[in-house]
């Protein structure tokens, strides 16, 4: 899956992904590869995206909005800053 966080100031994080786990507004949630499209609102919180190599890379968010199709992922929030 290939995701992009994007901020007001840009693209901060872009890359191919094996899972991500988000905090939705009623609950946090993991999307993985042919999950169903879905537009959901996030919360403040951190996001763990877990790279196909197996890292997992940590962001702290500011809440926001996710939106997931075709195995293509964006993530826009007004903050993220590696936690």
């Amino acid at each position: 899956m290939h995701l992009d966080i994007i901020t007001p100031e840009g693209n901060c994080w872009s890359g191919e992904t094996s899972g991500v786990r988000v905090p939705g507004t009623k609950g946090s949630f993991e999307v993985l590869h042919n999950h169903a499209p879905i537009i959901s609102t996030l919360t403040p919180g951190v996001i763990q995206v877990r790279q196909e190599s197996g890292e997992t890379l940590v962001f702290k968010i500011s809440g926001g909005v996710i939106e997931v199709s075709h195995n293509r992922l964006a993530l826009l929030t007004e903050t993220a800053e590696p936690a």
